[in-house]
């Protein structure tokens, strides 16, 4: 698989991009006539950096308005054709992209477009240019990409074939499949780009809220395996048109976006079985071994958890960490990290081969984690994400036998016995859709609803990616721009959230203070469906409670501590959510918190 990127899916300079995109482990990348144009650089210098970087340049891209027109534009369109063709001369690129008009175009005639478009191809041959003509999906008369090739088709000339991209044929809807019945070697060029599920005008879909692959709702997995078996052979290229990522650090966005075009070919390849390499097979989570919170002084989460009734089980024989449970449910306290109020900082899971998730993570651009081990501990491979969590992987066959490694906890069990029933991941806006790539291609985990909650500081966006039986859920935050990260909680699921919830008050914890008028609107919003005798119970104790047609759900929380917190959950019946309508008053509380 050679890979390839446009320069206009990052921010930046023109140098700075070529930069990024050598360092992401890109093959070649297309280059933005605005890029080259925006740029101090001659084409010969950046033809040089590429070469020296080990990028090839695959297209130059885009040459707009030249079919469809009348004689006299088209003679100043051969004109400014002549100009560009010098300009990739300069830069050691052969390949062309041609949009379908959206501009000038006057003539609505498939016979027009051809001839234009032939006289077009005759001038590039000379200079030993092909193009690539590609169907925009808001083209004034050509955006569908089988007229499109009936154009090419017409034209009939050699250096005159199609490009494909998938936002162009996806976003209008149309079927994929004839895409088999074009000539391989006439695809001169492919485009991938996904995009969200969205109500809007096509033209500013693609402008502002394309994204990679994996990150939207396009199967592009079909998409791309209809490309090849028409017999394409050349690069799969990135054109993801973003506000976001035309902000966001160059490097970070080179090697997300390299992420996904590696999880993309390894899904076609797996869905269509076709012998070629392969990353190593996912390794979807069987549970969460262990949370671990981090940061300087963290003898205030010793007590909070104490208070919640999980069992101390002592701290490690080699490093500064301790270890509390409740159950099943494990959580690290890493005094390692020094300068650092606390925060979720990693993250334990139990797979089939943890060798193997590993060898994965890496080969999707996820860096290793070094932690020393001494004779007789446990290795648990592990990668960072982007955002520098640790993710941990232990198999199945010997889950938990890390314990072990802690001395001198306390004999007799705490009265807290439950689970991880999820944990609450906060980003930054800008890092969103790169944690939603890597909890799906490297952690084997699918999308499961996306919600945005009203807060203080706007609209907090949140979806859950989780494994099909749940056992794994992680709700992912993306903040407001303006607003501070979402603070990151554990929530640990037991069967009698009001017995822990006295228990810890009685202990001396203070649970986050909800507001009166909250328990007024439960009783408005479910009258005589909820127990009395349960709302004075939720008043009492700052709980919080929502139900469905399958069950109910009561929590509380607890105050933050740095940058974390806790909540414990129940769950009732076959309830599968996480109290969506309570989190707005949520984080106003916290907010009033401080």
């Amino acid at each position: 698989m050679r890979t390839s990127i446009a320069t206009v899916c990052l921010s930046g300079g023109l140098v700075e991009k070529l930069h990024a995109c050598a360092a992401a482990g890109f093959d070649g990348v297309e280059i933005m006539d605005a890029d080259l144009v925006g740029a101090f650089e001659s084409p010969e210098e950046i033809r040089a950096l590429c070469a020296r970087l080990g990028l090839r340049i695959d297209m130059f891209q885009p040459f707009r308005d030249v079919e469809g027109v009348d004689p006299v534009t088209f003679a100043d369109t051969l004109r400014r054709a002549e100009a560009k063709f010098d300009v990739m001369e300069r830069l050691g690129t052969d390949l062309m992209l041609v949009c379908s008009n959206v501009g000038t175009a006057t003539v609505d005639d498939d016979a027009v477009a051809a001839a234009q478009l032939g006289e077009l191809a005759d001038l590039a041959a000379a200079r030993g240019i092909r193009l690539a003509y590609e169907a925009l999906a808001w083209g004034r008369y050509v955006d569908d990409y089988r007229r499109a090739w009936r154009i090419v088709q017409l034209a009939d000339r050699p250096n005159l074939g199609t490009c494909l991209d998938s936002f162009h044929i996806l976003s209008r809807g149309h079927d994929p499949a004839a895409i088999e019945e074009i000539d391989g070697d006439k695809i001169f060029f492919l485009q991938l780009a996904d995009a969200p599920a969205l109500d809007m005008d096509v033209l500013s879909w693609s402008r502002h809220h394309r994204l990679f692959p994996g990150e939207g709702a396009f199967d592009l997995t079909a998409f791309l395996g209809h490309v090849l078996a028409a017999g394409y052979r050349g690069p799969y290229s990135l054109e993801v048109f973003n506000d976001t990522f035309r902000q966001t650090d160059v490097g970070r966005t080179a090697a997300h976006a390299r992420r996904s075009l590696t999880w993309l070919a390894d899904r076609t390849a797996a869905a269509h079985d076709w012998g070629i390499d392969r990353l190593p097979d996912p390794q979807p989570a069987r549970g969460i071994d262990f949370v671990e919170v981090a940061g300087e002084s963290l003898d205030a989460v010793d007590e909070m958890l104490a208070q919640l009734g999980l069992t101390f089980r002592g701290r490690h024989r080699s490093k500064p960490v301790r270890l509390w449970s409740a159950g099943e449910a494990r959580i690290i306290l890493n005094e390692q990290r020094r300068d650092e109020a606390p925060l979720v900082a990693g993250l334990g899971l139990v797979v089939d081969d943890a060798r193997v998730a590993a060898d994965r993570a890496r080969a999707l651009g996820a860096p290793a984690v070094y932690r020393r081990t001494y004779a007789g501990e446990q290795e648990l491979p592990a990668v960072a994400a982007p955002d520098g969590t640790e993710v941990f992987w232990g198999d199945r066959s010997g889950s938990g036998s890390w314990v072990e490694e802690f001395l001198g906890g306390d004999a007799i069990p705490g009265p807290l016995d439950g689970v991880i029933d999820h944990v609450n991941l906060g980003y930054r806006w800008q890092h969103f859709d790169e944690a939603v790539l890597f909890a799906g291609s490297v952690l084997a985990l699918a999308t499961e609803s996306t919600a945005e909650v009203p807060g203080p500081m706007g609209l907090v966006r949140s979806q859950v990616m989780r494994t099909a039986d749940g056992v794994v859920r992680l709700p992912i935050n993306l903040a407001p721009p303006t607003a501070p990260v979402p603070p990151r909680h554990i929530a640990i699921r037991c069967d009698d959230v009001v017995g822990a919830a006295r228990r810890a008050r009685a202990a001396g914890l203070r649970f986050l203070r909800m507001p009166a008028n909250y328990y007024d609107d439960l009783a408005a919003r479910f009258g005589p469906a909820l127990d009395p005798a349960l709302l004075e119970d939720l008043r009492e104790l700052d709980l919080c409670y929502d139900r469905d047609g399958e069950g109910e759900f009561i929590h509380l929380y607890t105050p933050r501590v740095g940058g974390v917190f806790f909540e414990l959950v129940e769950r009732r019946g076959g309830y599968d959510g996480y109290g969506a309508a309570s989190a707005p008053v949520r984080l106003s509380a916290q907010r009033a918190a401080g």
